[in-house]
């Protein structure tokens, strides 16, 4: 049972990004009630995400919250009662690094007709500000070339290359 409509304490967010929000936009963590805010809709603009029912999202939602992990934040634009841009940070328990821990920022989305607002610059300073606010040593991201220069901008570097294998038969790509 989900035991909080937030997916986590929204007082572990620092200051910092909300400051930079522009009026009647809020930077926040996810919400139960975000589905009907187009949480999907906003996702949907980075790949695939498939038909997602309120209650498969309820489900979900509520693993996350119990795994004690996953910080995904949302921009609202209150004005519109829409979810704009979000991200997630996943915080990875470790034994390397005297049993250290590692967030790995994903899913980095702004919606359609919302960029230059500098929504993904406060996702990415929001999230680093939670990894570091969770004790991790280092956060990772994973990204096209073309997205390199923008990670660059938000302080991260270049350290490799991604590597994947997809199971034969499930839909990866748009």
């Amino acid at each position: 049972m989900v035991y909080s409509n937030s997916l986590f304490a929204g007082s572990l967010l620092g200051a910092s990004a909300q400051s930079s929000m522009p009026p009647n936009h809020v930077i926040r963590p996810l919400e139960l009630t975000d589905y009907r805010k187009g949480y999907i809709e906003c996702l949907a603009n980075l790949t695939l995400v498939g038909d997602v029912t309120e209650q498969m999202f309820a489900e979900s939602f509520e693993d996350m919250q119990r795994a004690g992990c996953y910080f995904v934040i949302v921009i609202e634009d209150l004005e519109a009662a829409k979810i704009v841009a979000t991200g997630t940070l996943v915080v990875e328990q470790k034994f390397i690094r005297m049993c250290g821990r590692v967030g790995h920022i994903e899913d980095i989305v702004v919606a359609k007709g919302q960029q230059g607002k500098r929504f993904g610059f406060a996702i990415i300073k929001q999230l680093m500000e939670l990894a570091t606010a969770t004790g991790c040593y280092k956060s990772i991201l994973d990204c096209s070339p073309d997205n390199v220069p923008f990670y660059e901008k938000c302080g991260l570097e270049n350290k490799g290359i991604q590597m994947a294998a997809y199971v034969p038969g499930v839909p990866h790509k748009l």
